[in-house]
């Protein structure tokens, strides 16, 4: 059985992400600020990368929280996450 987590530490966030090769990302030509994505591995063309201060600032402008996964049912790193509202 998998479990997730949700959080809005900002340390776990990043230590989250980090630990699996991403990098904080929006996605190109959204509105309303940004729509925050991590890019893992190699940078995919919809997404711009953005500094870790411009992601939260973003994320807690948007009230944002992470719901996250660390491993998958079968024990290997998980890379699911998912944005939702905190309130």
């Amino acid at each position: 059985m998998t479990t997730s987590s949700t959080t809005t530490d900002h340390q776990t966030i990043r230590d989250w992400a980090e630990s699996r090769d991403g990098h904080p990302a929006k996605v190109k030509g959204a509105k309303d600020g940004g729509i925050l994505r991590f890019d893992f591995g190699e940078p995919e063309d919809s997404l711009e990368q953005i500094s870790w201060d411009e992601f939260f600032e973003i994320f807690d402008g948007n009230g944002l929280a992470l719901v996250y996964q660390d491993e998958t049912a079968d024990g290997k790193t998980s890379r699911f996450c998912k944005f939702i509202d905190r309130h």
